[in-house]
């Protein structure tokens, strides 16, 4: 898959489907030739043409005008050296400068993929799924070697990228910026797909040109955040769901990220992907190192429905990990929005009793059941049980009596003021001596650069789940971080903080899953605000939005699909009217939506009418039928949240034997529009049964003739329902 042509100087990453090239150029520097389509060989086309550009210096003491760092694509790039567009590196010196000129010295060729030592990383189960380049650079000057490691998997178009810096002098410096990865690409009409959003509204697809200048998508906040996803793509003009093609990159981090596109002087591109360098610094002493979180690279022709399969699958089966990575997640009910922190045994015992019959599978117990919570004011930090209030043995013994699993709701990096913990150490704080702290949703957020604060919690966790048998747990982080500073480094190390911080969450995580391997985590930070790859390491699915209005989720769904696996991703029928929005949509299409996800529920179940229960027994038997297929099938967007009022997605199983076709209205009209929906990915020469009307198509029918929906259909937040099973 690697090779490393001596006479051309050109190393190809290839496999059946894409192929990477760079090559070392004159002076050592890399240049990047190509990223595409698989090629068989390489003749010398990308040459990159030599000129002599007015305001393009040379190479260090070199005469030659026609060879210049300021246009020359390149894999990784130094600092105020000749290079006038975003740097990879910033190193500042002891002598105060920042110049950065690193040069090729070697290259290893491994089978197999190397570990990442606490990072969440993508991974291979054999050392025959993919090869391993890692290329040296070196800066003389600074006494720095740089190790450049691509990644790439035998059957699938993914690459992987990461950076590590070694410190190999005798002097520390400061690491200002070190990116992940870089990506030079010739001018070319291209257009930028994103996923920004906010709280209640995460990851709403954009898409936007590409022009002169420098566009970024980033997050200061100590996390991947609600804001804005690590992810970006490069797309062709032209290109569609199933057309065109698209250069994926996603970052496998979930703190302070940036992820910059600078269009130069003649429309070339640069991506430059890695951990914010504001407010970013580390120290590096001599013989030690600093790695980059790893940043995935997806390849596809087949527009950006083909890039999601390659994110989906790889998600899925090789950044997921554990007992829960391939298994059927159960159908649950939480109690928050039925209850929020006011209940009591008998309440909780209520909503076991009435969720059982109706065939729910895990009852999950939210915030407020530890310290002495009944509001949002006190607590964080003291994992105990609030034994005024409940009995928590009691409460998992009558879940699992009732058939149930049970689950329990967690808020481990964070500290309230008014907390056994705060009072004994207000040290362990993120704060600046002297400077008050800003509070958010009234807590406050425990420094987990510190080992001894996150072994504080973890002791305190464990002694929770030592004693209670809990088979899920939802671990929520409900506030940014603020006054990033901790009273246990020096004054050369505090820009390290945030992401020490987030390297102690990790740490955390991995002692949890370790020793109990057996729990189901869901992550969970005010819903979607950690929705990233780094946390799918550690836990296997995601709340991806606390808005659960039906009409919205359709985009937050949507959005969160271009990228993660529907595996990943859970939905739930709330109350109406909406929480969030005051929305009233049908118990139907509430149904619908949350079962295009890892399904459960968000309400009380003892106020539902006779005719909601029979509903919800409907829809909890229907999605235990089909959950494999929705939950580990292929997922494709037909008909876009984000274009218009009608949507469709579809759930095509690996070997096309069967199809489920979700289709929404989200507003009526007098006009009565007549709606085609066309099926993709079925088999054309087999023939499909419509479970709905009896009907059967062939699946070349479905795919181009495709179904018109019912017209008979009227109202607002219509959906509607199809299971397709080939037959004979």
């Amino acid at each position: 898959m690697i090779s490393f042509d001596e006479k051309q100087k050109v190393f190809n990453l290839t496999n059946a489907s894409i192929s990477y090239l760079f090559s070392i150029e004159e002076g050592g520097l890399l240049g990047h030739l190509y990223y595409g389509p698989k090629i068989r060989a390489y003749h010398g086309e990308r040459f990159y043409p030599r000129i002599d550009r007015g305001f393009s210096g040379n190479l260090p003491d070199s005469l030659d005008r026609t060879y210049s760092k300021d246009d020359l694509l390149q894999e990784y790039s130094g600092n105020n050296t000749g290079d006038f567009r975003l740097p990879s590196i910033v190193i500042k010196t002891k002598n105060g400068a920042r110049m950065t000129d690193f040069r090729y010295q070697s290259y290893k060729i491994i089978n197999g993929k190397p570990k990442l030592e606490g990072l969440p990383q993508s991974y291979v189960e054999s050392d025959q799924e993919a090869q391993t380049l890692e290329v040296t650079l070196r800066d003389d000057v600074i006494k720095a070697d740089l190790v450049l490691t691509y990644t790439i998997y035998r059957d699938r178009p993914v690459i992987t990228r990461n950076a590590r810096l070694i410190n190999c002098g005798s002097e520390a410096f400061q690491v200002e910026k070190l990116a992940s990865m870089q990506l030079d690409l010739t001018k070319q009409n291209y257009d930028l797909v994103y996923l920004p959003g906010q709280y209640g509204v995460e990851r709403q697809t954009r898409r936007k040109s590409i022009d002169q200048g420098i566009f970024e998508m980033s997050s200061r906040r100590g996390a991947s955040s609600h804001h804005m996803n690590p992810f970006a793509a490069i797309v062709d003009k032209d290109t569609d769901e199933f057309h065109g093609n698209v250069m994926a990159t996603l970052l496998v981090y979930s703190g302070n990220f940036k992820i910059s596109l600078e269009s130069d002087q003649i429309d070339q591109i640069r991506l430059l992907v890695g951990i914010n360098d504001d407010n970013f610094s580390w120290k590096l002493n001599p013989g030690e190192s600093f790695q980059t979180p790893e940043a995935i690279n997806v390849y596809s022709t087949k527009g950006l429905n083909g890039m999601t399969q390659v994110f989906h699958h790889l998600l899925r089966e090789r950044v997921a990990r554990g007992k829960w990575r391939d298994r059927e997640r159960p159908i649950i009910i939480n109690n928050w929005e039925a209850t929020e922190m006011n209940f009591d045994a008998a309440k909780l015992d209520q909503i076991v009793e009435e969720a059982k019959p109706l065939g729910i599978e895990m009852f999950v117990l939210d915030d407020g059941w530890f310290g002495h919570r009944d509001d949002d004011n006190s607590s964080l930090g003291d994992w105990y049980v609030n034994t005024k209030k409940i009995d928590l043995h009691k409460v998992a013994k009558q879940t699992h009596d009732a058939g149930m699993k049970f689950g329990l709701w967690f808020e481990p990096e964070m500290i309230s003021k008014d907390s056994d913990l705060y009072k004994t150490h207000p040290d362990y704080v993120l704060h600046e001596p002297g400077r008050g702290t800003t509070l958010a949703r009234n807590q406050l957020v425990l420094d987990f650069s510190r080992p001894e604060v996150v072994d504080n919690i973890f002791d305190q966790i464990c002694k929770i789940l030592d004693d209670v048998d809990i088979d899920y747990i939802k671990w929520d982080c409900n506030r940014n971080l603020t006054e990033v500073y901790s009273a246990a480094y020096p004054a050369d190390q505090e820009g390290e903080i945030a992401h020490r911080h987030i390297l102690g969450v990790y740490s955390l995580m991995e002692k949890l899953i370790e020793r109990y391997p057996d729990i189901l985590f869901e992550s969970c930070s005010g819903g979607g605000g950690r929705d990233d790859a780094g946390l799918l390491y550690y836990m296997p699915q995601c709340w991806p939005s606390d808005n659960t209005d039906a009409n919205e989720r359709l985009r937050i769904q949507e959005g969160t699909s271009l990228v993660y696996p529907i595996s990943s991703v859970t939905g739930h029928v709330s109350a109406v009217p909406n929480g969030h929005t005051n929305r009233i949509t049908s118990f139907k299409m509430r149904g619908d939506v949350a079962m295009s996800a890892t399904f459960g529920y968000e309400l009380d179940p003892s106020a539902l009418t006779e005719d909601e229960k029979a509903e919800v027994k409907k829809q909890v038997a229907f999605y235990k039928e089909h959950r494999k297929l929705i939950q580990f099938g292929d997922f494709y967007r037909l008909q876009s949240a984000f274009a218009g009022n009608h949507v469709a997605w579809e759930f095509v199983s690996p070997d096309k034997s069967e199809a489920l076709l979700f289709m929404y209205r989200k507003l009526s009209s007098v006009r009565y529009e007549i709606v085609n929906t066309k099926m993709y990915a079925l088999d054309p020469d087999k023939n499909y049964q419509d479970s709905v009307t009896g009907k059967i198509y062939g699946g070349d029918e479905l795919m181009n003739l495709g179904l018109f929906r019912n017209p008979t259909h009227k109202g607002d937040f219509i959906s509607e329902v199809h299971y397709f099973k080939a037959v004979k």
